[in-house]
């Protein structure tokens, strides 16, 4: 009878049933998607991970200390005559006294400290770094007659030189005309132009090979000193070598360029790449070669996955702003992949024909560049893969607030940036005609942009400034701080803070549908209780029970469980109950002492507080029942589930022993 009123009951409960099983729906569905992205964001992490591993696996504290002691060598130490070094270069005739003193002093070492001699055959640099076959020494040049002098001039002036460029340059024999030092030799290899200070120069030019030995080396830059190999037309001369330590198995070549501008004078700039080619030679290289192996398996995958979406999506697929990062590492993956092995079969190629022919020099300059530009790629993708992990935390309250506040003042801060970069402009076009022909920090209109950056953070110089014109100088630094620290800087962080303040007092936005960490916190409290019912009920457990007996065993115990939590919340509700009642009790004190008045004035306060608490009492214990309804509504659904499933087992039964019996 209890069973049949509970289903006239149900009956009458179908409306409600049904707007409470589309909510739970609707729940379940949410967490499912978070469950799914969170499984998601696991598999990422290992992917991190692993990237992490492959990117500290590529540089260590070595490869620091073999370029100090590099730049420290070659571009500090003084010569024995005028004591120049490789920085203070300011003339041709700086430049070949650097070379035939400083340079060859650094580059050929005989002799221990105390005198004995070292490896007669090899030059051992600080005792430790061997020099792989030849320096070189390489010019370009522009041709005469490049450039237009003013008829007034014409009389004076015979020559004229332009500055260097691919329209200019010179590849014609000059001099003797004879071998690569006199004629022009150039570069087959992958190398692009090099970007110097005042110009970007081609991979060819007139070649100069040192030799194997100081002696040989200081008779071949006095021989072409004498012969004037540098004049007008040199523009820019370049010293390449390399140096290798087997004791930490790292390249370190070296590049030092003296540019010689068509205002004349000489300008010094360097480049030291320390890089590790034999990648594979002790036990942890071989575990960075499976966590290669491993990176190609997530790069693989991934690239799968984006593959199907954007096949799925089109062109909808890059309006995502995370799309746009996969997109980008996979990408960036798969160029770095690519290079990886291009560059062990060339590294191989290249000391292959080294040992053959150790008297010429190894050109590992532009596999250090390639090898400088992919680190650089790895490096985006190493930060585009923990941008990412906002994704995955996005169903934080903090991080909603941080991506809507900035999506809310995105309008702001573009007006903003208008107005900014108006006086941002005018400020470096003031500075860079006031002193630009005195300042270094403004003597290019990308310099004085990048030296205002600088002064709104604190680092400048103000001598340099005031010393180029003591009016102006002044004013412009003054009126710049004013006006773009004080009044637009503060206007900017006023727009983030407003609107900062408006999302945290945005209703809409007070909950969130689901955290990703209470999620963690619930699968962690199932998994724990889980676990610890498996160990209380792991001794009552028959070894030998068939599945179907499992599966009913199961399923009455989860039965049971649920019973079990439904009486624990019977008895915390009925204590609510009781403190209610004592609450309730109390109005019903009086105090004898008091007034008439005053006790008919209390008692009237105690009926409406009574009245009040009744009421509320009767409301909270309504909703209590009809959670209660409903809860005993769904488990009546569950019986009538397994009743009915019962059932179908019992005919399906019956019909196979119909069968087996009709056959015999």
């Amino acid at each position: 009878m209890l069973l049949k009123g509970a289903i006239k009951l149900l009956g009458k409960n179908i409306p409600r049933k049904r707007a409470r099983r589309a909510g739970i729906k609707l729940i379940q569905d949410k967490e499912a998607n978070l469950k799914s992205t969170l499984q998601e964001f696991l598999f990422y992490l290992f992917f991190l991970l692993d990237l992490s591993i492959l990117t500290f696996g590529m540089v260590n504290y070595n490869m620091y200390f073999f370029t100090h002691i590099m730049s420290e060598l070659f571009l500090k130490s003084t010569s024995f005559l005028n004591g120049i070094n490789f920085k203070s270069i300011n003339s041709m005739a700086d430049f070949w006294e650097f070379a035939e003193d400083s340079l060859l002093n650094s580059l050929y070492w005989k002799e221990w400290y105390n005198g004995q001699p070292l490896n007669p055959d090899q030059s051992y640099i600080f005792y430790e770094n061997i020099l792989l076959g030849r320096p070189q020494i390489r010019q370009l040049r522009v041709r005469n007659n490049t450039c237009f002098v003013h008829e007034y001039f014409k009389d004076l002036i015979k020559d004229c030189y332009d500055e260097y460029s691919f329209r200019t340059e010179d590849q014609s024999p000059f001099g003797l005309k004879t071998g690569s030092e006199w004629k022009y030799v150039a570069n087959s290899e992958l190398e692009l132009w090099h970007w110097g200070r005042i110009g970007t120069y081609s991979n060819g030019g007139y070649i100069i090979e040192l030799g194997k030995n100081k002696d040989a080396s200081a008779k071949k830059i006095k021989y072409f000193k004498s012969k004037l190999w540098l004049d007008h037309g040199s523009r820019a001369v370049f010293i390449d070598f390399t140096v290798y330590n087997a004791n930490v198995n790292l390249f370190c070549i070296v590049r030092l360029l003296v540019e010689f501008p068509a205002s004349g004078g000489a300008i010094p700039s360097s480049e030291f790449y320390t890089v590790k080619f034999l990648r594979y030679v002790t036990k942890f290289d071989y575990f960075l070669a499976a966590c290669e192996i491993m990176f190609c398996f997530f790069i693989f995958n991934y690239m799968i996955e984006e593959g199907i979406e954007l096949y799925s999506s089109r062109f909808l697929y890059f309006k995502s702003f995370w799309n746009c990062l996969d997109f980008l590492i996979v990408l960036f993956s798969l160029v770095a992949i690519f290079y990886n092995i291009f560059r062990t079969i060339k590294v191989s190629q290249l000391l292959q024909n080294l040992l053959k022919n150790s008297g010429s020099y190894p050109n590992l300059y532009f596999l250090a560049f390639w090898q400088n530009r992919y680190n650089i790629i790895i490096a985006f993708t190493a930060f585009i893969a923990w941008i990412k992990i906002f994704k995955y935390i996005s169903f934080n309250m903090t991080m909603t607030q941080l991506s809507r506040t900035l999506s809310r003042c995105a309008k702001g801060i573009v007006g903003f940036a208008i107005m900014f970069f108006i006086v941002f402009f005018g400020y470096a076009q003031l500075g860079y005609l006031i002193f630009g022909t005195q300042v270094e920090d403004f003597h290019t209109f990308g310099d004085c942009i990048f030296t205002q950056f600088r002064i709104i953070l604190g680092d400048f110089n103000f001598d340099e400034i005031e010393e180029a014109n003591h009016i102006l100088g002044p004013i412009y630094f003054i009126t710049f701080v004013f006006c773009l620290f004080f009044v637009l800087l503060n206007v900017f962080l006023a727009i983030i803070n407003d609107t900062y303040s408006e999302v945290k007092d945005d209703k809409t936005l007070q909950k969130v549908d689901f955290d990703i960490y209470d999620l963690v916190r619930k699968i962690y409290n199932s998994l724990f209780k889980f676990n610890l019912k498996n160990k209380q009920t792991g001794a009552h457990q028959s070894p030998g029970l068939k599945d179907e007996r499992g599966s009913q065993a199961a399923l009455r115990h989860n039965f049971e469980r649920n019973e079990d939590e439904e009486l624990d919340l019977t008895e915390s509700i009925k204590e609510r109950i009781q403190h209610r009642q004592k609450i309730s009790n109390q109005y019903y004190y009086t105090e004898p002492e008091q007034k008439p008045e005053i006790v008919t004035a209390n008692l009237i306060k105690k009926s409406n507080r009574e009245t009040t608490a009744k009421n509320n009492f009767l409301i909270m214990r309504t909703n209590q029942l009809e959670e209660r309804m409903n809860d005993m509504s769904s488990k009546i659904d569950w019986i009538m589930e397994q009743f009915e499933n019962q059932r179908y087992v019992q005919s399906g039964k019956q019909v196979t022993s119909d069968i087996v019996k009709s056959e015999l």
